[in-house]
């Protein structure tokens, strides 16, 4: 009698990862937001400051996000430097780099900017049902000249 191999679960860590990085990679780096769809649950709860909200209202507020980062930072691009997961809960901090050759606050900077940005979600059934982002606005502002702009002379 042969016995076949026990079956495994999919590796949830990785599949998690991946919704996070996809977001990142074929969302806010392309402008594309058609990808939100396709990632967020219809009911998604997001948290991250300037987009918080929920349900349709919340992936609204993704979309918008998309468009204003890649309409400031066309060329930008993230490198997912560590991953980490717990049951649905997924950490991710990335860095995106680019180059702000779009309106931000004021006028094209034309700047190179380096921003970390971590995310944490919650991935359930291949979709982010609530997210928790804290991307370096600071630096963000400092790299493209807001900061320096708003300096009294």
């Amino acid at each position: 009698m042969t016995t076949s191999p026990p079956q495994t679960a999919p590796d949830q860590h990785a599949d998690a990862v991946t919704v996070l990085r996809r977001i990142l990679e074929e969302g806010f780096a392309t402008g594309r937001t058609d990808v939100v769809d396709e990632l967020c649950a219809p009911d998604l709860v997001e948290h991250q400051f300037g987009l918080a909200g929920a349900g349709a209202e919340a992936i609204q507020h993704v979309k918008d996000a998309i468009r204003d980062l890649h309409a400031a930072v066309p060329d930008i691009a993230f490198t997912v430097e560590d991953a980490a997961q717990h049951g649905e809960t997924a950490w991710v901090r990335a860095t995106a780099r680019g180059t702000a050759t779009g309106p931000f606050f004021g006028p094209p900077s034309g700047r190179p900017v380096e921003v970390t940005v971590i995310d944490v979600a919650r991935v359930t059934g291949g979709r982010i049902v609530e997210h928790w982002g804290v991307p370096d606005r600071f630096a963000l502002l400092a790299q493209t000249g807001v900061l320096s702009r708003l300096a009294p002379a």
